[in-house]
């Protein structure tokens, strides 16, 4: 099976045919797996048991939903009925994984699955927002908007939860109903609101846009008492994340980069080997992720002793850094490699499976959930900062994109702060622990981390 999936971060066409649309899905990583046929099937029961035996064969329960005996069961049910049409054996198959309770296991007919098939980089048509459903509440929550995104400049925020589109509530709706009513041409207009902090109802006009994707900004800061601070805001783990980060380090190397801030700030995530090699650009030595399937077998990556630089790092995380953004500071955090500055990210920590069923059709499958190297389940708990640094509803207000890592960020300026005070007790011979040291990689709490 290929890695080149992402992280579940799904990104579904929302507006011009061909176009990728700036909702993302989020769920957890993605793995793309083959499909499971060659041959296009005129037979909907067959398409049902395809997606039967994915989830018979590779299914991770994390909901306690499922059990050998009950799935059986259900196949009997599904397959003793007659469909008059394709659409009602798809219904038959979404209410099939619904049993599972599990939001990110998930059918998509041909045209849903072929618009999954686009890839995480390139240019994006739509209103930039980046999209999970809660797994308790149900509810289409925020996790961030993308940048420069109608989203972003109408004032969308991580947590925000729609509760309309278009003047329809979305009680019940689930990610692909809001994908089939957010769609539209560029240009044209989708009005969605939003609750906030539990109780303030906020009603936006979105026009949609066509949105090209950067994955990384960087630049060169000299700090008030002349620290010259090399400043990387990774804004996604597309295709071209590796390669543009081994520039930007590269680049800022050559400038006299002293030490660095990482900011995955709103990063919601994206391929989850990007996520690997990148921690590998920062790491010498040690484990960077392990996943554990429903069998117990773990997939552990390690660093390959070829990072770009020994220089100290600290990493901006908040609400809105998702799943691949955790794998990277979870790794760095865990190998005392990076200090984390900000507020606890968001707690996505399961692998899916993308597979391709014999109509064109496909689904998503959760069949791992991944650890860092210290064995810490990231799903639904998130990773905690080192040093908390909070940006109060008045600061985001405020802040203006091309604020972002500079001495007008409140949380840009606690992570300057914290590598200064780190440069400057290095050059005073004081050992600080968040200082890398590649022979403190947890290795064996990572061996051992399968067991419960």
């Amino acid at each position: 099976m290929s890695q080149r999936g992402a992280r579940r971060i799904a990104l579904l066409a929302l507006a011009g045919a061909g176009a990728l649309a700036g909702v993302v899905v989020l769920g957890s990583d993605l793995i793309i797996g083959s499909s499971t046929a060659a041959i296009i099937s005129d037979s909907p029961k067959e398409v049902m048991d395809e997606a039967w035996q994915i989830v018979f064969r590779d299914y991770l329960d994390t909901t306690g939903k499922y059990t050998e005996d009950r799935w059986k069961t259900l196949r009997k049910d599904v397959l003793n009925k007659s469909y008059g049409n394709t659409k009602d054996a798809y219904e038959a198959i979404r209410g099939m994984l619904a049993t599972l309770d599990d939001p990110y296991t998930r059918f998509l007919d041909p045209r849903e699955f072929k618009e999954m098939q686009i890839d995480t980089s390139g240019e994006l048509s739509g209103v930039g927002i980046q999209l999970s459903l809660d797994k308790d509440t149900k509810e289409l929550i925020v996790v961030s908007p993308i940048d420069g995104s109608p989203a972003s400049r109408a004032d969308v925020k991580p947590k925000d939860v729609i509760t309309q589109i278009n003047g329809k509530s979305t009680k019940g709706m689930s990610t692909e109903d809001a994908v089939k009513l957010i769609r539209g041409p560029a240009g044209s207009k989708v009005s969605i609101q939003l609750r906030r902090n539990k109780s303030q109802l906020i009603s936006v006009d979105l026009i949609r846009d066509r949105i090209e994707i950067h994955a990384v900004d960087s630049r060169l800061n000299t700090t008030p008492d002349g620290i010259k601070v090399g400043y990387i805001r990774l804004k996604q783990f597309n295709a071209n994340a590796t390669k543009d980060m081994r520039q930007a380090i590269k680049e800022l190397e050559e400038k006299g980069a002293q030490g660095y801030v990482l900011d995955l700030r709103s990063n919601p995530g994206g391929l989850l080997m990007a996520s690997v090699e990148i921690a590998r650009q920062w790491l010498d030595d040690g484990v960077i992720v392990s996943t554990k399937t429903r069998d117990g077998v773990q997939d552990i990556k390690r660093a390959g002793g070829k990072a770009l630089t020994k220089a100290p790092v600290v990493v901006l995380v908040n609400e809105g850094s998702a799943s691949a953004s955790e794998i990277l500071s979870g790794a760095l955090q865990d190998n005392n490699r990076a200090v984390l500055v900000g507020q606890k990210t968001f707690g996505k920590g399961l692998v899916q499976s993308v597979r391709g069923l014999s109509d064109g059709s496909g689904m998503t499958v959760t069949i791992a959930k991944y650890l860092t190297p210290s064995g810490r389940d990231i799903h639904k708990y998130g990773i905690q900062p080192d040093i908390t640094a909070k940006l109060s509803e008045e600061d985001a207000r405020n802040l203006k994109f091309e604020q972002l890592g500079t001495r007008s960020d409140p949380q840009y300026k606690v992570a300057e702060t914290t590598l200064s005070k780190q440069l400057n007790a290095a050059s005073t011979g004081v050992v600080k622990a968040k200082i890398y040291n590649p022979a403190s990689s947890n290795l064996p709490a990572a061996l051992g981390a399968g067991e419960e």
